[in-house]
């Protein structure tokens, strides 16, 4: 019982955290359905819905990156969270990507138009500078013990390698995850939100030391903005152009290498 008793504290951090996780994914949920009625507005309607997408996203992963490092000794309780809220994402936030190297991705494949990824790309950007003041807001309210607005303005300087292998792990996470994502559309949606958050969960695992494998420009930028500010050239190649580069050679690979594999998924996607 004492045993119990001193572990409260902990527990109840926890469920704090967990909590502000749930109530981020609810909020932006009603939000969603009140922006059902922009629906005659088309670019309305896709710049709200990316904006509720990416500040769900960055607000969860806040609050992910701060449970993860309260529990460094316990590395499956954090990948078993990525993975449950890798299929909350996948099932609350379908139609949108919250990652502009997915509009890039779709903008060169010619599925999207340069007029609706330029509405989307700015509703991301907002989403995730909304996200890190919403963040900040909270953990000053002190709702848990490890919540101080501090260490979300801070600079937690995520990247734990040269700048060449740093790279080198964006573009491959971004080039293993888009391409999953594009090759996997006529798998049923049930089965495929599945895979696609084990191959999240396994990417962090993977890549996380490194860099925190991100592959998401909008979602380094809610993350790190700090460190954009003292060192931008080192994590705008890291954490911007590499994702690109990851998109840019998937892209090449299966239309001039591999066309038959592209061709394949495109006629699957028509049937």
């Amino acid at each position: 019982m004492s045993a119990l008793l001193g572990r409260w504290p902990e527990v109840r951090n926890t469920l704090t955290s967990l909590g502000l996780l749930l109530a981020a994914v609810l909020l932006a949920g009603l939000a969603r359905v009140v922006a059902r009625q922009q629906r005659h507005r088309p670019r309305l309607h896709a710049f709200t819905l990316e904006f509720l997408a990416t500040f769900q996203l960055c607000c969860c992963t806040h609050e992910l990156q701060l449970l993860g490092a309260q529990e460094p000794a316990r590395p499956s309780w954090t990948l078993t969270l990525v993975y449950f809220f890798s299929l909350v994402h996948g099932l609350t936030l379908a139609g949108t990507s919250a990652n502009p190297c997915a509009v890039m991705m779709q903008m060169l494949l010619g599925t999207m138009t340069p007029e609706m990824g330029a509405v989307r790309l700015p509703a991301q950007l907002l989403g995730a500078l909304c996200s890190r003041y919403c963040v900040s807001t909270l953990w000053s309210l002190g709702l848990a013990e490890h919540h101080f607005a501090e260490r979300s303005l801070a600079c937690k300087h995520p990247i734990h390698t040269d700048v060449l292998k740093a790279v080198v792990t964006e573009a491959i996470c971004s080039f293993i995850f888009h391409s999953a994502l594009l090759h996997s559309q006529e798998v049923r949606s049930k089965l495929r939100i599945h895979l696609l958050a084990a191959l999240i969960t396994f990417l962090a695992y993977t890549g996380g030391s490194l860099t925190g494998a991100l592959y998401n420009p909008a979602l380094a930028l809610s993350l790190h903005f700090m460190c954009f500010d003292e060192a931008f050239h080192q994590f705008f190649v890291v954490y911007c152009l590499a994702p690109c580069l990851g998109i840019l050679m998937m892209i090449l690979m299966f239309n001039f290498f591999l066309p038959w594999l592209h061709n394949n998924s495109t006629t699957n996607k028509k049937e």
